[in-house]
């Protein structure tokens, strides 16, 4: 395990589902520095998340970078330009899922 480089990408590149954040979406909770503004009331997931290997193998110059090339590890470059376009901020209305009530 690597150290935690507060480079954000683990913040946009990925869905968060405890946040309803699609894939390519900045989460509304990153700051301006690339720290979590809710850090104290975090979601498990968020928690459980621990930098790796692959951090360091999606290091660039900037947040864009690395976000970009964490979507092309994973090939989801595509989900994530289709969700930034719409201007989407849900993964319930990236995805068409209904609201389950």
């Amino acid at each position: 395990m690597g150290a935690c480089t507060c480079c954000g990408a683990c913040c946009v590149a990925p869905d968060i589902a405890a946040l309803d954040k699609p894939v390519g979406v900045r989460c509304p909770h990153l700051t301006d520095a690339l720290l979590c503004g809710i850090y104290e009331a975090r979601p498990q997931i968020c928690r459980d998340y621990a930098a790796d290997r692959f951090c360091e193998e999606i290091a660039a110059d900037s947040l864009e970078g690395r976000v970009q090339n964490f979507l092309r590890a994973f090939g989801m470059q595509a989900e994530a330009a289709e969700n930034r376009a719409r201007s989407e901020t849900s993964m319930r209305r990236a995805r068409g899922l209904p609201v389950v009530r």
